[in-house]
């Protein structure tokens, strides 16, 4: 866990002691890597975090012994609780302040009256020489994005509070979705030894607060219906399951323009499965799912250069490579934890140990799940969208945490608890 820590010690106080302007905000009170700054505070929160802190790290151990589904529910209450309590800690303004901000999704879907017109001029809209270009967070994401915010305002669910109370609830899901995933690749016990980390993972900072949090569990539910998909019995079930994880990874593809190197991962979950049957229904229907959007005016392949020119024509331009191929790891090690390194030192296994199908199973994932890292952060198109933006990954991450050997599991997941205790309570973090 040394590592990740010197890794973003170092991202820190390089643009700190050299005045090297790394453009990780537009304003100068930047802490990069991340997207914050220093706001040390208490806030009504703090103590509900702190007990929902203790409970999880005395409690972790009976993620072992728990019944399957009593570990589903217990995995959604507490991560709802962990979520909620974190973001109190900035008073109620700590659920709204993010999805309020005119610069995300609300206020626009707010104003969309007319879908199938919204979708015509979508792409038009998004550069900046429009007259009435999309605001970033909208300009920066296919339209289904917009499109999941235009429904909760539909159905009277459109408010700051309403829609974050969604946003979170949505959120908590992420943990039981990744145990259904393993449970359904045979690795049921890795995958009880990885809950602790997946509920109480600091990226619940982040995760209670951002449009993020829903492509988050879209792609983990998506993941764990190919898993079923590939390993039901009976052909119904695994071609309705592929009929699903179609729908959930296609609308990955539609909620964010970095989403379809989840298909690194479903490459993963199929091998993992020794079943390719998934494959083609899956992908059939999420191809489907991306023409029909194309039908209505947007087309992804012609969004993508689109997207390129305004974010090159934006702060992008301002942030140098040279720190953000780096510092975006660091970055990404403040939402997923200091314990994310320990677990991926486990990736390569020993010379002289066996390793078990279930430590075969979680190898393979979160080794996807590393490219798949690697692969965004190489594309020069995510330097210094920071903290949110690798939450979709971060799961299948730290998931390698259940390779740790028992004795470090539970210091290791001390270590995340006061990691996001600390990142809550001395950063204002944007998100």
């Amino acid at each position: 866990m040394l590592v990740p820590v010197l890794l973003v010690a170092v991202a820190i106080a390089v643009p700190a002691l050299t005045g090297w302007d790394v453009g990780a905000r537009s304003d100068d009170r930047g802490l990069a890597p991340t997207h914050g700054y220093w706001d040390p505070k208490l806030g009504p929160g703090t103590l509900p975090a702190l007990a929902v802190a203790v409970a999880g790290w005395r409690l972790a151990g009976r993620a072992e012994r728990l019944p399957w589904r009593t570990l589903l529910l217990t995995s959604y209450a507490v991560g709802l609780a962990w979520l909620l309590s974190l973001a109190l800690v900035d008073g109620p303004s700590g659920l709204t302040r993010v999805l309020g901000n005119p610069y995300e999704y609300l206020e626009t879907a707010r104003a969309i009256t007319d879908v199938p017109a919204m979708l015509d001029e979508f792409v038009d809209r998004i550069p900046y020489a429009h007259p009435d270009n999309w605001v970033t967070h909208v300009a920066g994401h296919p339209p289904a994005a917009l499109l999941f915010f235009v429904a909760l305002d539909r159905i009277g669910l459109g408010g700051d509070l309403a829609a974050a109370l969604v946003v979170t609830a949505v959120a908590a899901s992420v943990a039981p979705a990744v145990l259904v995933a393993l449970r359904a690749l045979r690795a049921e016990r890795a995958a009880r030894r990885a809950a602790p980390f997946l509920v109480l993972a600091p990226a619940a900072v982040f995760l209670a607060v951002s449009a993020d949090a829903v492509f988050t569990a879209v792609a983990a539910w998506g993941l764990a219906a190919l898993a079923l998909g590939a390993t039901r019995t009976g052909l119904p079930a695994r071609v309705g399951w592929s009929v699903l994880a179609g729908l959930l990874l296609g609308s990955c593809v539609l909620l964010s323009y970095g989403l379809p190197l989840l298909g690194l991962l479903a490459v993963a979950v199929l091998v993992v499965a020794r079943s390719w049957l998934p494959l083609p229904v899956a992908a059939a229907t999420a191809l489907m799912l991306v023409l029909g959007f194309a039908g209505y005016g947007f087309a992804l392949w012609e969004a993508l250069p689109v997207l390129r020119e305004r974010y090159w024509d934006g702060i992008a331009s301002e942030r140098p490579a040279a720190y953000w191929l780096w510092g975006n790891l660091a970055a990404l090690t403040v939402a997923a934890g200091p314990a994310v390194g320990a677990g991926l030192t486990r990736l390569r296994p020993r010379l002289t140990s066996v390793s078990s199908e279930e430590d075969r199973t979680v190898r393979w994932l979160a080794g996807a799940a590393v490219l798949t890292v690697l692969a965004a952060n190489l594309s020069l198109m995510s330097k210094g969208e920071v903290e949110r933006i690798w939450l979709p990954f971060v799961p299948w991450l730290l998931i390698a945490c259940a390779l740790l050997p028992g004795h470090w599991r539970r210091v290791a997941l001390g270590v995340q608890l006061v990691t996001a205790l600390l990142v809550q309570h001395l950063l204002y973090t944007s998100w």
